[in-house]
């Protein structure tokens, strides 16, 4: 059915609004902008309204906000599409710029699939507050207990296990290293320096390529003034390159135009006849 769904189809005519109000009725949102889904949750919950405990829901962040979250989100989606043979690419890299169009292309085609599914009807059995909530309280519980078995000492008696239960709850499940530092919080310092990094890095590489693009602004500026010489402005080879310059159309390249005025300006030349531009 995925495959089935061209460019043409009649999903790809329906505007944000629509999609918008079929987003924050069956989950229960308050999306006011397509961008908003751009974090992949909806999707996932929308796949999993569709196709009930098919997504992980424990591994979906609604909170998700940089693009490396983001991805983990989509990372998801795309393994529910693989689990349910659904022929379908996801554009990550497009998506996760929060650019509108991607965005809404991708969401009037889960529309249309979903619609394709369970024919448009909500399954009323489904609580999307209820689902998006037990998801998130699934994370901590495991890892609670995994982590308490490692500390627990075999001649621990039943209160003793309750105590440490309730001081690994009070404490978020958070896990410690050989050092006694929480690995979440240097898993977190670690992921934010190299974030910075990457930061810096985009910054230095946005100032580079504004340096190179004054550079030829200038270069270009100086021939613009050269062509421009009351003694020069006329001549063949000045009319050609305000001809290239000054082309509007920038799919089609000015060069042919240019060569063609410059040997007609050659050939008339050798004639002694003017050429004018």
């Amino acid at each position: 059915m995925a495959g089935s769904i061209g460019m043409m189809d009649s999903a790809y005519f329906v505007g944000r609004n629509e999609l918008l109000t079929w987003i924050n009725s069956r989950l229960q949102t308050n999306l006011s902008r397509i961008e908003e889904a751009a974090s992949g949750a909806v999707q996932c919950q929308m796949m999993d309204m569709t196709f009930p405990g098919a997504v992980p829901m424990h591994k979906v962040n609604f909170d998700a906000k940089t693009e490396y979250e983001m991805i983990q989100n989509y990372k998801v989606l795309q393994d529910v599409f693989n689990k349910l043979r659904i022929d379908k690419h996801i554009e990550v890299n497009k998506l996760v710029k929060c650019r509108p169009l991607d965005n809404l292309e991708f969401l009037q085609w889960l529309k249309r699939y979903c619609d394709s599914v369970n024919g448009g009807t909500v399954n009323e059995n489904y609580n999307p507050v209820e689902r998006r909530s037990r998801g998130g309280r699934e994370r901590a519980p495991k890892s609670s207990i995994r982590h308490l078995k490692s500390l627990q000492p075999n001649n621990t008696d039943k209160s003793g296990s309750d105590d440490i239960v309730g001081h690994q709850q009070s404490s978020g499940g958070a896990r410690l290293d050989k050092s006694g530092e929480k690995v979440g919080a240097k898993e977190s310092s670690d992921e934010l320096q190299a974030l910075s990094k990457e930061v810096k890095d985009l910054k230095l590489a946005v100032a580079n390529l504004e340096k190179e693009r004054d550079f030829y602004y200038g270069k270009l500026r100086d021939i613009e003034t050269l062509c421009q010489t009351p003694e020069l402005e006329d001549l063949p080879m000045s009319v050609a390159v305000k001809k290239i310059m000054y082309a509007a159309d920038a799919k089609d390249s000015a060069l042919p135009e240019a060569q063609e005025y410059m040997l007609l300006s050659l050939h008339c030349g050798s004639d002694g006849d003017k050429i004018i531009s």
